[in-house]
């Protein structure tokens, strides 16, 4: 009787629920799966969809790389699964993603998570659709055109030395990662919202303890209680938005006596000569936008520079050769005399930029809606799905790139070899939703080698970091850095790289 009785507690109390819950995954599954288009042939991408509602939204958030490597092991280049609330195909290889990137708004449209359009905003140039998209984007870019790009050179550059003289002057390491998120934070302070520096010093502290908040909780489960990532990432945005409310008011009142128009001046003014004006709310998330796009993935990859420089000597002493190459022809790279111009001539530095993007892209990659059910490589897409574009998995499986795990930014010398990866090669997405202020990010990612390169040798403490994804790439350990002062001037630099071309 006792022996029948334990058996029995046990059935109820572990074998009954395991099985009960096998049974509702399941269930869930073929639920899921039943939202396939009928009209459409195509099977469904392989994959799974994870827990009842949650799906496998907490296996990405826990595990990031190392879940989406094992999904792409086991299921290949496109593959299904259910992140953030709805069913998902996740997408990588250059032809996959040309069909997604160029099919915007005939297949796909953008669609962030619920978290992401929450917190960031529905008035933001990510989430805007149409005319309202084109217009806001064009005024968005007269903000990083040639010219005004040149008249940010110089803040750049004093803020970059202002940081670089910090570290060389601690006596122990410096956290790279955290220190590069400041300096790009002010950076896109004064220069894409009009910041004073004085103003910057007084709130810097709260805005980037809030904007740290914000970010870590961009993609979280949409559940909107106390303590929540959600409502701890509102609470933070809500702190910068307060911010951000004093600085619109002033450029309002101050009228025609500003004398640059940055990025969130150009909204202001547009939105004076609009018929239907952006309201203070709009403004207010399209320079959150800004000051997310313009400083967060900035400081990923300036972090992934240090760190594959780092690692990397040779390449080192290949930019200072391109460097002291100029200032032979006259270019003082560490005085005032910088423009556009000379650092388009700096072919190598750019390499070296557009290498660590292909390694290490600070934005893993992209959220579409889908239109209408369409076929993908012999898979049926779902009307209503998600679709994420990977960028980094793209990087991954590119065959336009041998021996892709070494750090090689001479593949990218010869111009024949870059117009072959398109589509192979997109840190800064494609199509019509490309990123607005990729040319200004490669601004200040050559101010900061130059600084670097002419000022610093530097070690990293603790050899390569593991990296991990949330919601930008970034060094687990912060990257630890030694700095110290490079005095060497060669006063008779031998012509730089003459078989790369140059």
């Amino acid at each position: 009787m006792a022996l029948n009785t334990l058996v029995a507690t046990l059935l109820c109390t572990i074998v009954l629920p395991i099985f009960l819950f096998l049974v509702a995954v399941k269930l869930w599954e073929v639920y899921l799966i039943r939202g396939r288009d009928p009209s459409c042939r195509a099977p469904l991408p392989p994959g799974s969809m994870g827990l009842p509602f949650i799906g496998e939204t907490l296996q990405l958030l826990l595990q990031r790389r190392k879940f989406l490597r094992m999904k792409r092991r086991k299921y290949g280049c496109i593959y299904r699964t259910h992140l953030f609330g709805n069913p998902t195909v996740r997408v990588m290889g250059a032809n996959n993603v040309r069909q997604i990137l160029l099919g915007e708004h005939k297949l796909v449209a953008v669609q962030w998570p619920a978290s992401v359009r929450s917190i960031l905003g529905s008035d933001t140039l990510s989430n805007m659709h149409g005319t309202q998209h084109k217009n806001k984007k064009k005024a968005i870019m007269r903000a990083f055109s040639r010219d005004a790009l040149e008249h940010y050179i110089p803040v750049i550059q004093d803020e970059v030395r202002s940081a670089v003289a910090e570290w060389l002057e601690k006596d122990s390491y410096v956290l790279v990662y955290p220190e590069m998120k400041r300096l790009m934070f002010r950076i896109a302070m004064r220069i894409l919202l009009g910041f004073d520096p004085d103003q910057i010093k007084t709130d810097e502290q709260e805005l980037v303890e809030a904007f740290e908040e914000m970010i870590k909780n961009l993609f979280s489960l949409p559940v909107d209680v106390p303590f929540s990532g959600l409502y701890r990432g509102l609470k933070a945005r809500n702190l910068i938005h307060s911010k951000i409310e004093e600085n619109i008011q002033k450029k309002i009142d101050g009228g025609d006596e500003v004398k640059h128009r940055d990025a969130l001046q150009q909204l202001i003014d547009i939105s004076r000569n609009s018929d239907e004006p952006f309201s203070m709310q709009a403004i207010k998330e399209s320079a959150t936008e800004l000051l997310f796009g313009g400083h967060e993935t900035t400081a990923s990859t300036a972090t992934s520079l240090v760190m594959f420089l780092g690692l990397n000597p040779d390449a080192v002493n290949k930019l200072r050769q391109e460097l002291h190459q100029q200032e032979e022809l006259g270019v003082d790279l560490l005085g005032q005399n910088v423009n556009i111009e000379v650092l388009e001539q700096l072919k190598y530095t750019g390499c070296v930029i557009k290498e660590t993007l292909r390694i290490n892209p600070p934005v893993p990659g992209g959220f579409r809606v889908v239109l209408k059910t369409f076929q993908l490589n012999g898979y049926q897409i779902p009307k209503g799905w998600t679709v994420i574009y990977s960028i980094c998995d793209t990087h991954d499986v590119a065959e336009v790139f041998p021996n892709k795990e070494d750090f090689n930014p001479e593949r990218f010398m010869d111009k024949s070899s870059e117009d072959s990866s398109r589509f192979n090669y997109i840190p800064f997405g494609g199509g019509t939703r490309m990123c607005v202020g990729k040319e200004f990010a490669k601004v200040v990612l050559k101010v900061v080698l130059i600084e670097l390169t002419l000022r610093c040798n530097w070690t990293l403490s603790n050899g390569p970091p593991t990296m991990k994804t949330g919601p930008t790439v970034y060094p687990v350990d912060n990257l630890p850095t030694v700095f110290s002062s490079y005095t060497q001037r060669p006063s008779n630099t031998p012509p730089i790289l003459k078989a790369m071309k140059l």
